[in-house]
């Protein structure tokens, strides 16, 4: 492996707000990253509102009890994964589709209230990208819209144009336990040209931007 990158992975992997399971994404990469091929970054460029909402800590939710107004209440989803409602006390809700935080609920409130009509709905929501290599502030991006993986390279203070190459920019994804891995060219993007479709960004994706001339 190039040791330029894997100096940028441990420095990576030195910031504290790189969440646990970003930093096992990136011990993975260390190890399998120059023996993977690149996927085909068409067939992963969704947006990612396309995809289904898996709540997570961080996003604010709202719960509506139509038959008893005085439960309403609208809540941060806290670090533990969790929400703390009248007469249940603290309930699970990161990692649930709202649909299943819905259901759960209804379950839960069934013996505490007569109307069995409880809905969940997602107030705002955000979700971590991380981006590595020739940029001015690696670290960890927060988001809470559909991000592309431009917008993720401004965040982080855009280019180092002095040695960045946007022309391969890698984009590293954990897909059901597969390490998959994606290369976009953004120089491109940044010209303007229609043929290059914006790449949108999942969570927990990793963007690295190698430097000139790097072998990768």
């Amino acid at each position: 492996m190039n040791t330029n990158f894997s100096s940028h992975l441990v420095r990576l992997v030195s910031r504290p707000a790189v969440s646990f399971c970003g930093l096992v994404l990136l011990v993975l990469f260390a190890f399998s990253g120059c023996a993977t091929r690149d996927d085909n970054p068409a067939a992963a460029a969704k947006p990612a509102h396309s995809e289904i909402i898996t709540l997570r800590e961080g996003d604010t939710v709202k719960i509506d009890f139509p038959g008893s107004p005085n439960l309403d209440t609208t809540q941060q989803i806290r670090r533990d994964g969790k929400i703390s409602l009248q007469l249940v006390g603290e309930v699970q809700a990161s990692g649930l589709t709202p649909q299943e935080l819905q259901d759960s609920l209804i379950k839960l409130y069934a013996p505490q209230i007569a109307s069995k009509e409880i809905t969940v709905s997602v107030e705002s929501s955000t979700f971590p990208i991380f981006v590595t290599g020739a940029v001015v502030r690696p670290g960890k991006v927060l988001s809470d819209h559909p991000m592309t993986a431009l917008e993720a390279v401004m965040e982080s203070g855009g280019f180092d144009y002095a040695t960045a190459n946007m022309r391969s920019v890698k984009i590293i994804r954990n897909e059901n336990g597969v390490m998959k891995h994606y290369t976009v060219n953004l120089k491109r993007v940044l010209d303007g040209d229609k043929d290059e479709a914006p790449f949108y960004l999942k969570p927990q994706d990793i963007i690295y931007v190698p430097e000139r001339f790097e072998l990768f």
